[in-house]
């Protein structure tokens, strides 16, 4: 629900309300809430593929950022714009971990009503850059068994067989696959297995 537009929200519950109400009344007519929900499910597909032509009416129909802090100065009519209340605000900040304007360089409030924040330089956490660090690259892990079942797709993919997955999960002291409850498998070749519990 937090992804939809002020106006996608508005067509959903719009033609919510149109099917409750040919659901509910049994003896009517039920063409015209169907001509009606066709005719708003046409419009909001039209009105999608124009926005995503025009900049302009994007704007107009999907809102646009605003800055509600930088550089140490909250802006009084952005608020206002938002309808957004400091409360409101100061307790975002704090739900993201930024218990004092100091550590914010820069806070905006995005079109979809969420606020991106934009931690002070000095404030935010060091990376392996800032110590000229060069830690290996992570990647995603790969599910090769979920409740005792082998995703066959994914053992493939890794470029391993069901008796190559055999031979592993025995060097861990399990002798069935039904025991496992995930099995996950990484670019450095570890096998990560979790079994079930009684």
């Amino acid at each position: 629900m937090s992804q939809l537009s002020i106006f996608d929200y508005i067509i959903s519950i719009t033609i919510g309300s149109i099917a409750a109400e040919m659901s509910t009344s049994l003896e009517n007519n039920f063409m015209e809430p169907l001509v009606a929900m066709i005719v708003y499910a046409g419009a909001t597909i039209i009105i999608s593929f124009i926005t995503s032509h025009s900049l302009k009416l994007r704007e107009l129909l999907t809102g646009k950022s605003l800055i509600l802090f930088d550089n140490g100065k909250l802006y009084r009519e952005n608020f206002k714009k938002a309808k957004l209340d400091l409360n409101e605000f100061l307790m975002q900040c704090r739900t993201n971990g930024y218990f004092s304007l100091i550590d914010l360089q820069t806070a905006v409030l995005e079109a979809n009503g969420k606020i991106s924040f934009l931690p002070n330089s000095l404030k935010r956490p060091a990376t392996p850059e800032d110590l000229n660090l060069n830690p290996k690259q992570d990647y995603l892990k790969t599910n090769l068994i979920l409740d005792g079942a082998v995703l066959e797709d994914n053992l493939k993919f890794t470029g391993h067989d069901k008796e190559w997955l055999q031979k592993q999960i025995k060097k861990q002291g399990i002798y069935d696959f039904k025991q496992i409850f995930l099995a996950t498998y990484d670019s450095n070749n570890d096998l990560s297995i979790y079994v079930k519990l009684v």
